[in-house]
């Protein structure tokens, strides 16, 4: 090689070394990267030389040069990148759960735990006789916990088992437990603090004090103050014998969470149930009991508080305390709602004798019940009656009540509120999202991304059906490929090519994505500085997308017809410095929106009747033709 040939080679080489060391920087990039290739996308499709926007491109891949080029060909074959996912996970920035890991196995003595998290227990406390187990902090603080129990405490006499504080503060948590105080006799089984001021959990029960003797579980606070997710009981407290089992806070406070019963005290001898405090003040809650208490011999069904002044949801009862021999079943307060749901019973009481007691007292809104007692019929005949020879104490209330707690104030506001001077609450706009990275589109193409391949994408991730992993896929996914609705135009896009490819479809190529510039203010009173109006303020175009919780960043972006969209310096109302730079987006065309919507429960009125602001949240943006 000619010797000026050979320096120019080096001198190059060394500008793209030092470059991929530098900060981000625009074109300082190395063009071997996937943040690289972005530039260069950004600049053919897009026509402005507008400064380019980092809050975006720093969620970019953050793979270098060499990993870019080993997992774009590994992502050719799933079955190899699936056996270097933990790595891939690692250094792409995705959202994984880790694979479990070290099994403990038959213990034989009493052991107390003071941290523990993402294990596997196996044959835990098996015939263990009196003594007790206790773990006091588990899983606690921790981002992505997955932990499993299997066969713990089976067939224990008098053994006590005590969890003092259970996953708090967990980010996507997934826990099991698999046969959990099988043919137990005796002794108690205790959570103290289960998984508080969670988000996103996927909490699962199956086997739970199956084949019990005399044996005592409580749950004293479980899954408060939580976001999203879900929890299940599967066969819970079946065919034991004189166990009693308390719940004293399920669910309060909670955000769109889901709860499902399946097989709940089935076939129980003596003993009893009690929910002292279920799903009060709950935000849109799913609550489903599928054979509750069904061919019990004299147990008690007690709910003390159901569903107390929560908004909207649904809950299901099917088959509940069907058929039992005597003993009673009591809701003393069920669904004083703020804003009314969906409740559906079906076989309530079927079968039940003169001598049994079903009991309501003050019930709350929308109400359906298939099979009540021995009699087919609408809930308004049991008004304070007797029927069949059963006590019944029921009163209906509206339950309607527009200060709704779980509509953060300042979620949604009128325009008018746009105004200099304004002072008005701001809600807490900063991203709860688990921290994840696009993937390069190069990789994201050749990954599977449909329902009709969920499998395929659940074994790249080792994502069980059951699992956390394997619910989040399949619901981002869902909604991926939902209808849109009237007016809208919509696309789900895995990668920062796709965003910028659709934005472009709907808006062209002069456009410019805008956001709110930091956190500052949430969750305080914040006054409305300058305000610009883009496009003048007039009724504009615009994409807004919004995230979608997967393994990779996934984004919802959509545009909808007939919005205008501001920019508005935010001052603290106290010293009038400015502290932020909001982005809002007005929706003038309310009319396709449901009647239960937060923002009508919020600000009054209807679908179709006023217009409805909100601000763009961290890390979600919309986009515009530039002015």
């Amino acid at each position: 090689m000619h010797t000026n040939t050979l320096l120019l080679c080096i001198f190059l080489l060394f500008r793209v070394i030092v470059a991929g060391n530098r900060d981000n920087s625009g074109d300082s990039i190395n063009p071997f990267t996937p943040k690289g290739y972005l530039i260069r996308y950004w600049k053919k499709q897009i026509s402005n030389e507008l400064p380019k926007p980092w809050f975006l491109l720093n969620n970019a891949s953050p793979l270098n040069a060499a990993q870019y080029a080993t997992y774009s060909k590994l992502a050719g074959n799933q079955e190899s990148l699936s056996k270097e996912i933990q790595s891939f996970c690692t250094y792409a920035n995705l959202l994984c759960f880790p694979d479990i890991s070290s099994s403990l196995e038959k213990h034989d003595q009493d052991v107390q735990f003071s941290s523990y998290m993402s294990k596997n227990f196996t044959n835990y406390g098996t015939k263990l006789p009196r003594g007790f187990d206790s773990f006091k902090k588990y899983a606690e603080n921790d981002n992505l916990p997955v932990n499993s129990f299997r066969q713990y405490s089976r067939g224990g006499a008098g053994h006590n088992d005590k969890f003092s504080t259970y996953a708090p503060n967990g980010n996507v948590i997934d826990q099991s437990f698999n046969t959990y105080g099988t043919g137990a006799a005796g002794g108690v089984g205790e959570f103290k603090n289960y998984a508080p001021n969670v988000n996103v959990p996927n909490l699962r029960f199956t086997t739970y004090s199956t084949e019990g003797v005399g044996r005592k579980q409580s749950f004293t606070s479980y899954t408060k103050d939580t976001n999203s997710g879900g929890q299940s009981f599967t066969s819970y407290a079946k065919n034991s014998n004189g166990a009693v089992n308390d719940f004293t806070i399920y669910a309060n406070n909670s955000n769109v969470i889901g709860s499902t019963f399946t097989n709940y005290g089935e076939s129980e001898n003596g003993g009893g149930n009690t929910f002292k405090s279920y799903g009060s003040n709950a935000n849109i809650p799913e609550n489903n009991f599928k054979n509750y208490g069904v061919l019990g011999n004299a147990p008690f069904e007690n709910f003390i508080s159901y569903r107390d002044k929560s908004n909207v949801g649904d809950d299901n009862f099917v088959s509940y305390v069907d058929d039992p021999n005597s003993g009673k079943a009591n809701f003393q307060n069920y669904g004083q709602s703020l804003g009314e749901g969906s409740d559906s019973f079906s076989k309530y009481g079927s079968g039940i004798t003169d001598v049994q007691t079903i009991g309501f007292k003050t019930y709350g809104v929308n109400t359906t019940f298939k099979e009540y007692g021995k009699s087919i019929a609408t809930f308004a005949d049991y008004k304070n009656k007797t029927i069949n020879g059963l006590s019944s104490s029921l009163v209906t209330t509206s339950g309607k009540n527009v200060n709704n707690k779980w509509v953060e104030p300042g979620k949604f506001f009128r325009e008018k509120m746009l105004t200099t001077g304004t002072i008005m609450p701001m809600p807490d706009i900063q991203d709860k999202m688990p921290k994840r990275s696009f993937l390069p589109r190069v990789i994201a193409s050749k990954l599977p991304f449909s329902t009709s391949k969920i499998n395929e994408l659940k074994k790249i991730f080792h994502a069980g059906d059951d699992s956390q992993m394997g619910k989040m896929i399949a619901d981002a996914l869902t909604e991926c490929e939902r209808s849109p609705s009237v007016g809208e135009t919509k696309r789900c896009v895995n990668s920062i090519e796709d965003m910028i490819d659709f934005s472009t479809s709907v808006l062209g190529r002069n456009i410019v994505v805008r956001t709110t510039q930091n956190t500052k203010g949430s969750k305080g009173d914040i006054m409305i500085g300058s305000v610009k109006g883009i496009n003048g303020g007039k009724v504009t175009k615009s994409v807004s997308c919004h995230q979608s919780l997967f393994p990779y960043l996934v984004y919802y972006c959509h545009s909808v017809p007939k919005v205008r969209v501001y920019e508005a310096d935010i001052l603290d109302p106290n010293s009038k410095a400015k502290i932020n730079y909001g982005v809002a987006i007005c929706h003038v065309n309310t009319s396709a929106w449901g009647a239960s919507h937060g923002a009508f429960i919020t600000l009054g009125s209807g679908p179709g009747k006023i217009e409805v602001c909100h601000w763009i949240f961290e890390n979600d943006m919309t986009w515009t033709v530039v002015d």
